[in-house]
């Protein structure tokens, strides 16, 4: 079952994309794998995943009468640290996982990213196809629908800052349905109507079958949880990525926030910043975004070695979170008192021609 798709997309993409010049033998070694790195971010990342779940369900136990006005404060701050890789345990592991670039296994690869699929609920399939086209064709309005510029957010609903800083049952109520939706076979949206065509019969069982098992295991799983005594267990494990999402959000937004449509030029609608090594865990090192859009076979354990060979031919990046939000809130500010306002990014000299292939420009 579909519904009626308004918006057609384009599939005969032929963008000539500009790429810093780099030499073929530098790049042939950023673009090697290695087996170790790819093991000890998986499983430090998976590893901290469990290792803060665990810690929250052994401060829920603590709590009793006569501790409660300590305990029940740790018990919010374990909770507030574990939800906070939540954001992390989806779409951005299974994104460097589905780029085959962690392990040099294919089979390791998509063996870890549907782990993460499965604990974070995502829908890795249509993630698979949604993600290649928007490498094609990123942000041109005809051909991405995955990123579409521009992007807007809101800073001054409370629905919105307690999904940062706590809960919002709302977005997990929406987040349930949807999957409710694909395990019935009903696919809505324009986008989603794209990349998973109802021509293609095979994905389309796929699709519907993965999100069966999601909700089938989920609840299992959380069936035994109730049964066994450790009903907590589901706060931390089954819904574990649903909440705190404020790095996530921070972290997330800046990849193409501001910046331009329909130009072959990665510099003009990607943004690279940088970051202490923490968030740069978490994130799997995309805060290198433009290098990795330009060089996407570049393992993320190698974009900071990009950057450095490239930097002169690529736009100055803010350092930390705090430097690149204020250029993010200036953007926004000006989007918001000037109409028609465009953000261009400062370009090195020699590259600073900006063409546009699209006249939906």
């Amino acid at each position: 079952m579909t519904t009626q798709s308004n918006q057609t997309f384009q599939t005969d993409i032929a963008i000539s994309w500009y790429r810093s010049p780099i030499d073929a033998e530098v790049l042939a070694e950023l673009r090697k794998r290695n087996d170790l790195r790819g093991w000890v971010q998986t499983i430090s990342h998976l590893g901290l995943f469990f290792a803060t779940g665990a810690l929250s369900y052994l401060a829920f136990g603590n709590i009793n009468p006569a501790n409660w006005y300590w305990s029940t404060p740790l018990l919010l701050l374990s909770l507030f640290v574990h939800g906070t890789i939540g954001p992390f345990m989806g779409l951005i592991a299974i994104h460097e996982l589905q780029h085959h670039t962690v392990f040099n296994s294919r089979a390791l690869n998509g063996f870890f990213e549907k782990v993460y699929a499965y604990i974070s609920w995502s829908d890795y399939l249509w993630y698979q196809a949604s993600h290649a086209i928007h490498h094609q064709g990123t942000c041109h309005a005809e051909y991405d629908g995955e990123v579409r510029l521009p992007i807007r957010f809101s800073i001054r609903r409370w629905r919105v800052w307690l999904g940062w800083v706590a809960w919002n049952p709302s977005a997990t109520w929406q987040r349930l349905t949807l999957v409710w939706h694909h395990a019935n076979g009903r696919i809505r949206g324009d986008w989603y109507n794209h990349v998973l065509p109802q021509s293609n019969l095979s994905l389309r069982r796929k699709h519907r079958n993965w999100a069966r098992l999601l909700l089938i295991g989920h609840s299992l799983t959380a069936l035994v949880f109730v049964f066994t005594g450790h009903w907590f267990l589901i706060v931390v494990f089954t819904f574990g990525t649903f909440y705190c999402a404020w790095l996530g959000f921070l972290c997330g937004l800046p990849q193409h926030y501001g910046l331009n449509q329909n130009i072959p030029d990665f510099r003009q609608n990607s943004r690279t910043f940088t970051c202490s090594w923490l968030p740069a865990f978490y994130y799997w090192n995309m805060q290198y975004h433009i290098e990795h859009h330009m060089f996407p076979a570049v393992p993320f354990y190698h974009l900071a070695k990009l950057r450095r060979v490239i930097e002169s031919d690529l736009p100055p990046a803010t350092h930390g979170l705090l430097a690149t939000w204020r250029e993010i809130l200036a953007i926004r500010r000006n989007f918001l008192e000037q109409p028609g306002y465009r953000f261009i990014p400062e370009m090195p000299f020699q590259n600073n021609v900006i063409k546009t292939t699209s006249s939906s420009s």
